[in-house]
């Protein structure tokens, strides 16, 4: 490029130039024009100046300096043309100040100490591009790529893409609007969306431009855990940037439609579906149809967009930056679902009529597509993927879906199917041969509603008629798999299969294949185990060291094995004892556990940071033997423990975040011992508390009382969760001040204390973080007053025998102020069947909703509460006597999630209820239906005589397992 006066008129090699550089930036004045000149700095002194000194900088510089002249277009012009400028000693810049000092800097300092940074890159892309240096335009490109790469994405602030978007707009710069949108795509997650919509508010995610904001989402690489994060995201911005004529009504915003039209609404969770219809019902409706349609009939609305060639909309969204794939809570997705995600775009229409035609089906046998995909390897592989959940999809076929993971992510570590039935152990063992890579297994199901404690009248079970192993692929011979295929399996660290009562002793024996690699362990309340079972497995697998046994039968024989010196290991040639290594321990209710066991053990678990005893056994003899100093969880509710033991206990461990001791009597017995320690039979243990601990989880019953509000500023100021049982009463100025003791209080429960208008009120109004409130037959002057506030954070809500007074009123006004998930009402006797409208339509997402004694709710039936297609748990139980006789089958056809039904025969209209008939694909766990006296013929009806007054004779428990239903009597109300 050349320029007029490049030649022989340009001035002389050498001469020496300075520049005054104007800022014109900003107003700010400049100096009169008959100031004197400024001294001339040199580029060098530059980086001293933070912040620059005057609106007017002089620059000594040499005008035929390389990095000036030619690596700038403008000042090649400037200095060589033939302006007037060029042969001056002074030439006079206006521009941005800051930007050209920063130019500057970098074409006269050494290139080893001038870096880019997010500071100074809009200032150099400005001044590069005002100075016309493309040299530095090319730098502050890849600098820019690399920032914004795979690699560097967690450096990059959001605010700060805004602002580089903001500008490149304004300039014209390409590369940034090519970058921008890529970048925000690939770190959707972690740079933009939160899964709570109050975290979301505290990130400038409603400042981002909607033209960046519609590019993003329409790039192919947009990358999110769940169609929910991408949802919630949009629904967030555009609540944000509506005007405030829009606001009073949001289902009539247009402008924003484009952004909703790019969520895959068939694949968001069912709860959050409902959960929309609230702020967005006409966006929220439209969602909860495409889910319901697709639950009835998705065979063929696959089908039909396969002819449509619109089959995008049904695809999970996985790209090559994909960590996770969140699918919990969508009881639509099938296994189809699963399948056509991976497929290339451009696979043959009639494989595609195949693969969804066979993978509809919840009891799909077939794999010979399966091994057509393998050998011809069809499927895309996504090696970024480490975990995916399919917890709550009892739609999906298991087997098919295990052989989705091995086609598809070669990488995967951790594998969820929380609240699955279907998923069988048989289905473990199948993951376990096909994906050995998997660290982490979570196959949880709710407890068991029957405990060793309850009285057992009778029981009888029947094996479900659905068999769907293929013993091509799932049969796995005991001999060779115990064997051959031992060296295989040495990833599986985590197992969880929490509430499996399907598993015996001889499935938990077939585990011991991963004795090479199984550090932590959950079978709580698998209540088919026994303490051989379980000491078998220990023995086998020495490398455990995290334990949750609760309610099992884990007992005298498993301590001794944690306790005795196993024989050398074939591996490393050492001998030693588990109990050692313990560094988690769960044994909660384990009621096989004496005295002396307990004390051996504890004498010996000196490194274990969690430590629950629940429930148990423990004395003072046996706990005064644990010497540990490393707890971080400490629950020693319901024993016989008191401050003898625990005292020390908590002197020694500083670290302690969690302490429950509800339900210890012992706590508050005057003894000798207690009293030559401390001298009060209260002090000792609230001393070693305020002084040691800072807790963020509590739990307080007998010893506990009283407190003084100073005792608590310390220990409490982090606490998080706290329960305040029977044996200690909080006085009404400690429970008014908890919002200052716990500023960050997220559940609150209070059993038997005293109560006010004025503390449930300033609670809700300033323990801003408060998503749990149950009330549990508190005493006092509470009335509607006390919930006529505001409290957005609130979830959850349970009153419990503490507000009679409650009328549909006060409901509207709950409603109004607080998005609910969960509701539990006792004694609200003053409710009747429209109670049942204002809580369906006030609060559409429920997921728990427990009605008991209140009134005639279901006097009329239960149809508004059916409407709550999210419920997962209800309990209807003396609410009036209207609900008939298909009540079950019912619930279980309309609630695609639930999972727990309790009902009582007081309140049938139509003499007792029908047994359900298929629950197949369905997620029914647990159906519970109380009498209130003896009952002749099906256990299911009630009497035609006459009624007398209610007692509560026994439970009817139904209970669902993987493989059998089980129906008990049990001689209580449970």
């Amino acid at each position: 490029m050349s320029f007029p006066g490049d030649g022989e008129d340009a001035a002389v090699a050498g001469d020496p130039v300075v520049l005054e550089i104007t800022d014109t930036s900003s107003a700010v004045p400049t100096g009169a024009p008959s100031s004197p000149r400024l001294p001339p700095v040199s580029v060098s002194d530059l980086a001293g100046f933070d912040p620059l000194p005057s609106p007017t900088v002089a620059v000594r510089a040499d005008r035929h300096r390389q990095a000036l002249i030619e690596s700038s277009s403008y000042f090649r012009a400037l200095l060589g043309g033939s302006f007037s400028e060029s042969g001056r000693e002074h030439v006079q810049v206006g521009c941005n100040l800051e930007a050209a000092v920063q130019v500057l800097r970098y074409l006269f300092e050494p290139s080893e100490s001038f870096t880019i940074t997010h500071h100074n890159f809009l200032l150099l892309l400005e001044g590069a591009l005002f100075l016309a240096v493309e040299s530095l335009l090319v730098e502050c490109e890849r600098w820019f790529r690399t920032m914004c790469s795979q690699t560097y994405a967690t450096l990059v602030p959001l605010d700060f893409i805004t602002e580089v978007w903001d500008f490149a707009q304004e300039h014209g710069v390409t590369f940034v609007q090519d970058i921008c949108p890529a970048y925000l795509a690939q770190n959707f997650v972690g740079t933009i969306c939160c899964i709570a919509a109050h975290v979301i508010s505290r990130r400038p995610f409603d400042k981002i431009p909607y033209d960046l904001l519609c590019s993003t989402i329409e790039c192919p690489h947009l990358t999110v855990d769940s169609e929910k994060q991408l949802c919630e995201a949009i629904l967030y911005w555009v609540s944000e940037n509506m005007k405030p004529f829009e606001r009073a009504n949001p289902n009539s915003v247009d402008g924003h439609l484009f952004l909703l039209s790019k969520v895959k609404i068939c694949l968001l969770p069912l709860e959050f579906a409902t959960g929309t219809k609230r702020h967005w019902f006409d966006f929220g409706n439209n969602i909860m149809c495409s889910i319901l349609n697709l639950l009835k009939d998705s065979l063929k609305t696959l089908m039909d967009a396969i002819a449509d060639d619109n089959l995008d909309g049904y695809c999970i969204r996985i790209t090559e930056y994909s960590k996770n794939i969140v699918l919990s809570g969508c009881p639509q997705i099938t296994t189809a679902f699963l399948y056509i995600s991976v497929l290339p775009i451009d696979l043959d229409v009639s494989f595609k009529r195949r693969i969804v035609s066979s993978y509809t089906q919840v009891d799909h046998q077939s794999f010979i597509l399966y091994d057509e995909l393998e050998k011809a390897a069809k499927t895309l592989l996504f090696r970024n993927v480490h975990m995916v959940d399919l917890s709550k999809c009892p739609n999906v076929h298991f087997g098919a879906a295990i052989d989705w993971l091995k086609l598809a992510f070669p990488e995967l570590r951790i594998f969820r199917a929380l609240h699955c039935l279907p998923f069988q152990f048989n289905d473990l063992l199948y993951l376990l041969l096909r994906c050995p890579w998997i660290d982490e297994i979570d196959m949880t199901i709710d407890t068991s509603t029957i405990t060793p404690k309850q009285s057992i009248v009778s029981s009888s079970s029947e094996v479900l008629g659905k068999l769907k192993q293929n013993p091509r692929r799932y049969c796995i011979p005991c001999p060779p798999y115990d064997t051959q295929l031992n060296s295989v399996f040495l990833n599986i660290s985590r197992l969880t299969l929490e509430g499996r009562n399907d598993i015996d002793d001889v499935y938990l024996l077939k585990l011991s294949v991963l004795k090479n690699s199984l550090c932590y362990i959950n079978i709580r309340s698998c209540t088919m185990l026994t303490d051989d079972g379980i000491s078998n497995l220990l023995l086998k697998c020495t490398k455990i060291h995290s334990m949750v046994l609760s309610y099992t039968s884990f007992g005298n024989r498993s301590i001794q094995t944690l306790c005795t010196t196993n024989p050398p290991d074939h591996s490393n040639g050492h001998a030693h004892v588990m109990a050692f290594n313990i560094r988690e321990l769960h044994l909660g209710g384990c009621q096989g556990i004496d005295v002396a066991a307990l004390s051996q053990l504890m004498s010996i678990i000196n490194i274990t940071k969690f430590l629950c005893l629940r429930e148990t056994s423990l004395t003072d003899d046996a706990f005064c033997k644990f010497v540990g100093s490393s707890l971080e969880y400490l629950d020693v509710s319901e024993t016989m423990v008191s401050m003898v033991s625990l005292a020390p206990v908590i002197r020694r461990n500083c670290n302690l975040n969690c302490l429950k001791t509800a339900g210890c009597r012992s706590l508050m017995f005057e003894r000798d011992e207690v009293e030559h320690i401390s001298g009060n039979k209260y002090g000792d243990l609230l001393q070693e508390i305020g002084s040691t601990c800072c807790l963020e989880d509590v739990e307080m019953g007998w010893g506990f009382c009283p407190i003084p509000i100073e005792d608590l500023i310390p220990c409490f100021s982090k606490v998080r969760k706290m329960t305040v049982g029977l044996g200690t009463t909080l006085a009404e100025n400690v429970l008014r001040a908890l919002p200052v003791i716990c500023p960050f209080l997220e559940s609150l429960t209070l059993r038997f204390q005293v109560i006010s208008d004025s503390v449930v009120r300033n609670l809700l109004e300033s323990a801003t973080n408060l998503q749990v409130l149950c009330l549990h037959y508190c005493l006092g002057s509470l009335t509607s007053f006390s919930f006529q506030v505001k409290a957005p954070a609130l979830r959850v809500l349970r009153l419990q025998w503490v507000t009679p007074w409650i009328t549909n009123d006060d409901l509207i006004i709950l409603a109004e102020n607080c998005n609910l998930v969960e509701l539990s009402l006792s004694g609200c006797k003053l409710l009747e069947s429209s109670s049942q409208e204002i809580i369906s339509s006030g609060w559409p997402n429920l997921a728990l909703l427990h009605l008991e004694d209140c009134g005639q709710v279901t006097a009329e039936g239960v149809s508004s509460i059916l409407n709550c297609k999210a419920l997962e748990d209800v309990l209807l139980r003396h609410t009036g006597r209207g609900i008939g006789r298909s009540i079950i089958d019912d619930a279980i056809r309309e609630l695609p999630l639930l999972r727990k039904l309790a009902l009582d025969l007081c309140d049938a209209c139509e003499e007792g209820y029908d047994s359900p008939n298929n629950t197949e694909g369905k997620m029914i766990r647990a159906v519970r239906m109380s009498r209130c006296k003896t009952m002749r013929g099906s256990c299911l009806e009630v009497p035609r005589g006459g009624a007398s007054k209610p007692v509560h004779k026994d439970t009817v428990v139904l209970e669902w397992s993987s493989t059998r239903l089980t129906a008990t009597i049990v001689k209580e109300r449970v």
